[in-house]
């Protein structure tokens, strides 16, 4: 890290920086991205996210161009003023996204990082995409993919430009408008994959990638990369992509984080359909306030509150330790007094939980962000236990759970509920995420953040691939109860099931 980030770390809040999503580009990230835009021969650079000039330090010195930027926030602008001598560039303080009519020749960027929940202005910005670009933004795009857009919108042709930024775009439903504009001009050479991103972004908590688009030359085929090591980035492009994909091939409303992994198998279309056929999961139940509606026994009885104002509920992914989790295990933590309660008052509830709903008011959890908009405030919402859960994040693989307790879920898990025609397959299903190939091929629908952590969407899961009827019919009820009743006893899923379901891969 540069000697000027050190001191505006030391200078600046940690709050201050999460107000302005504020990540500072790794020197050696930023002298490949510079090199690489440069090499468009034009002489003109733009930064739309300026901070404190990583890129401006990242050019040659025998290289002469005019540097540009825009810098919304006036306290690093500041410092960065106060530390150089301000002549090597030209810096506007302003909200690049509300900035509009320029175009660059080349444009090289490390854009602010917020999720929707923290876009402020997003309502504003919003308007001024579908004004400017007649583009109707998703209300889940991040600040970074607004940046995206709009800079390809104003780069100039024969300019270059390379962005590092968050690539979870790549695998959602909001980015389907990004990857479309990517490709729809053959433009977009390369996107490099870093494995390392704790070493480029320490705090990072999603995946992390360089987006390359040359707007002079026209390409057929897309490259993925991937880069284990900061210090390999300088050769990414020389050694072989793990993926060429024909830009006739890439569908933006599909995922494309998959294409950053080797390509050992492909999945029988005729032996799978969608997991939506049986039915659908959904995120688990979100309180906004689990202090105030998860309890422990000890203090549900202190407070004199029983059923059916209590429901039992899973509020933790480590309260399950089994694959197959009955009542006895609820009853089990029951016993240690885990927080596995969930208030549940009706508007017609009994005089102990009118007490503690005033008291949670006096608290202010009537006001938090979930709770404000739901009448009344303290009513959660309406679930069935599901018969399968499946976490939401994991490390070296998804946790699955047949769960034939009356427990409800939080957002910890994700629950599946079977439509009519899926009940009977609940039991298969549950073999078939637990198996080997199940896992390689439910995988490819996840998505990767920083730190090896995939996480999952509901939607991600529904529209993964499953086996077809005819494939889970091949086993009888008989055969099914035994196996998922050894796995019960063993907490294991016996190999032969893995053997059942390798055919659905290709090699």
């Amino acid at each position: 890290m540069q000697s000027s980030s050190v001191q505006y770390l030391q200078k600046v809040s940690e709050e201050h920086r999460k107000t302005h999503a504020q990540f500072f580009t790794h020197p050696l990230a930023a002298k490949f991205m510079v090199n690489w835009v440069l090499q468009s021969k034009q002489k003109s650079l733009y930064d739309p996210a300026f901070g404190l000039g990583a890129f401006l330090e990242s050019v040659p010195e025998d290289f002469c161009i005019r540097f540009t930027g825009s810098e919304m926030d006036p306290e690093i602008l500041a410092f960065w003023t106060g530390v150089t001598d301000g002549e090597r560039a030209k810096v506007v303080s302003e909200d690049y996204l509300l900035s509009w009519g320029k175009s660059h020749p080349n444009i090289v960027c490390n854009p602010p990082y917020m999720r929707f929940q923290k876009f402020t202005n997003r309502d504003e910005v919003f308007k001024a995409f579908a004004q400017n670009l007649n583009l109707k933004l998703s209300g889940y795009t991040n600040t970074a993919s607004a940046f995206l857009l709009k800079s390809l919108s104003e780069l100039s042709n024969p300019g270059r430009l390379a962005y590092i930024m968050p690539l979870e775009f790549l695998n959602t439903g909001y980015g389907s408008v990004v990857k479309s504009r990517l490709i729809e001009n053959k433009h977009l050479v390369s996107i490099i994959s870093l494995d390392c991103e704790r070493d480029i972004f320490p705090d990072a908590t999603t995946s992390v990638g360089i987006i390359l688009y040359d707007a002079a030359c026209s390409y057929s085929y897309v490259d993925f990369h991937s880069i284990s090591s900061v210090h390999s980035l300088d050769t990414a492009l020389n050694r072989e992509p793990i993926n060429r994909i024909a830009v006739s091939h890439l569908d933006p409303n599909k995922k494309w984080l998959p294409y950053f992994q080797a390509k050992t198998f492909s999945v029988d279309s005729h032996l799978t359909v969608s997991l939506s056929h049986y039915g659908n999961f959904s995120r688990g139940i979100a309180t906004g306030a689990n202090k105030f509606f998860v309890m422990k026994p000890s203090q549900a009885k202190e407070l004199g509150i029983s059923l059916p104002e209590l429901l039992p509920c899973i509020t933790r992914s480590s309260q399950i330790q089994k694959l197959v989790f009955n009542r006895e295990d609820y009853r089990d933590l029951v016993k240690t007094d885990a927080s596995i309660l969930l208030f549940n008052a009706s508007e017609d509830h009994s005089k102990r939980a009118e007490v503690y709903i005033k008291k949670g008011e006096q608290q202010g959890y009537n006001t938090r962000f979930l709770t404000r908009n739901r009448r009344p405030w303290y009513k959660v919402e309406h679930r069935s236990p599901a018969p399968l859960l499946l976490s939401v994040f994991s490390r070296g693989g998804y946790k699955v759970i047949r769960n034939v307790s009356n427990a409800l879920n939080l957002t910890c898990f994700h629950g599946f509920q079977p439509n009519m025609f899926g009940e009977k397959y609940v039991d298969r299903l549950f073999l078939y995420l637990m198996s080997a190939p199940g896992r390689d091929i439910i995988s490819l629908s996840g998505r990767r953040y920083g730190d090896a952590l995939d996480k999952f969407e509901p939607n991600d899961l529904n529209s993964a691939l499953v086996p077809h009827p005819r494939v889970f019919d091949e086993l009888s009820e008989r055969d099914v109860a035994k196996v998922v009743s050894e796995t019960e006893r063993r907490n294991q899923v016996p190999s032969r099931v893995s053997t059942f379901f390798e055919r659905l891969k290709i090699s």
